[in-house]
């Protein structure tokens, strides 16, 4: 897996590309790159490309230093794409490092329409052509192709805006840019928040973040660390190292074997006023608008009111709108949101065949394992109320019965 960690300093396209190379140590496809782009657009002069340590706040990063003489270009957002393909053919990109490359592009157009609100047709840009523009993104995909981080699982931290003015080819714009909004909002990113006058996240790190990152987190996941890169911004920042981390790692331990690790969404709030019944209405309602779990706790509030915690796991996506629920349905005034990972097991639905008083019964059973290690077989409980009407027999003697024939199946007869 591979973590992208802005939610110190933000991200730049640059900084994301001399962390991987901080991480990889693949200065050469860079200039291979620089190279591609140099001699594919006709306005484009040589581009010099080196890496150099440098210190932010105290601390180590590798900083890209780019040298280059160019000609400014307005393109259409067509005509930007068609030299992205051209350059990713010359580069012998595969598909998903040049469906990274086509789709940051589009990315970064469709923001600045939505955001000036250009017609689609008659849109044409200074950045989107750029030099540079092409060497963060072409970059980035090569060395996430040539490390094979094309295939990992991308995680990141709630970016780092900013604050302030930064000025561009249209003069200046507040910070947050505009775009950068705009493509947090299309993905429906949570961002984090530093004391900062300067521009953190920019265009193109926030296009080529919300392409490789679905899972925003707000800790690390369960990993074994193996490798750790860290990308310099242009200046120092005067509250927090300008710096951006990006951290390969593995699952660890015996989820090496099978299974695997997660992350969840944890949401809890605390209500003293909401009778039983309408607990249990909740619970339902969540499970039905697709919570993986809900516990409701006794607690004791405050004044020694009894009260009650609620605790529902949701996947990220769902949070939102799971929240608004609890919300809604309890009146509480406020939901706390958590990204937890948590390690997983394998999961296997089954359907099984078996013969009770003369009668043959199909009944479902989850079985759990890990390295294919068996942890658990459990028969689906309405099956068991089903051949418990059907046969007349009590429920406990068909869950009895049941489980000592699944023991002799999946356990060996233990």
């Amino acid at each position: 897996m591979l973590v992208i960690d802005p939610r110190m300093a933000g991200i730049s396209g640059d900084m994301l590309l001399s962390a991987l190379v901080d991480l990889t140590g693949m200065e050469e496809e860079v200039q291979e790159v620089a190279e591609v782009i140099s001699s594919t657009l006709d306005y484009v002069d040589r581009i010099k490309v080196e890496f150099r340590d440098v210190r932010r706040g105290g601390l180590r990063g590798r900083r890209m230093i780019v040298t280059l003489k160019e000609r400014v270009e307005r393109l259409w957002a067509s005509e930007a794409l068609r030299h992205a393909e051209d350059m990713c053919r010359n580069l012998g990109l595969g598909e998903k490092a040049s469906a990274l490359v086509r789709n940051a592009i589009n990315e970064l157009a469709n923001a600045e329409i939505s955001a000036h609100g250009y017609e689609p047709e008659k849109a044409h840009f200074h950045e989107l052509g750029s030099a540079d523009t092409f060497l963060d993104v072409l970059g980035v995909a090569s060395i996430l192709q040539g490390s094979k981080l094309i295939d990992e699982l991308v995680y990141t931290t709630p970016p780092a805006l900013g604050g302030g003015y930064v000025e561009v080819s249209h003069g200046y714009l507040p910070v947050p840019t505009p775009a950068v909004l705009e493509i947090l909002r299309r993905h429906n990113y949570r961002v984090s928040s530093v004391p900062v006058e300067a521009e953190l996240t920019t265009p193109t790190g926030a296009a080529l973040l919300v392409n490789l990152a679905s899972v925003v987190v707000d800790t690390l996941p369960l990993m074994r660390i193996e490798g750790v890169g860290v990308g310099a911004g242009e200046r120092e920042l005067d509250r927090v190292p300008n710096l951006l981390r990006v951290i390969r790692g593995s699952e660890s331990g015996q989820l090496s074997m099978g299974g695997g690790v997660e992350i969840v969404t944890l949401l809890e709030t605390n209500v003293d006023d909401v009778p039983g019944e309408v607990l249990g209405h909740v619970i339902n309602e969540l499970m039905r608008q697709g919570a993986l779990d809900v516990s409701v706790l006794p607690a004791t509030g405050k004044k020694g009111r009894p009260a009650h915690l609620i605790r529902v796991l949701s996947n990220p996506w769902a949070a939102e709108e799971l929240a608004t629920l609890l919300m809604r349905e309890t009146g509480t005034l406020g939901v706390r949101l958590m990204d937890v990972p948590r390690m997983v097991a394998e999961r296997d639905l089954r359907t099984v065949r078996l013969e009770l008083l003369g009668r043959s019964y199909e009944i479902r059973v989850k079985v759990s394992s890990i390295g294919g290690k068996v942890l658990s077989v459990k028969p689906e409980h309405d099956d068991l109320v089903r051949i418990s009407r059907e046969a007349g027999i009590p429920l406990r003697r068909v869950e009895d019965y049941v489980r000592s024939r699944l023991a002799g199946s999946f356990w060996g007869g233990r």
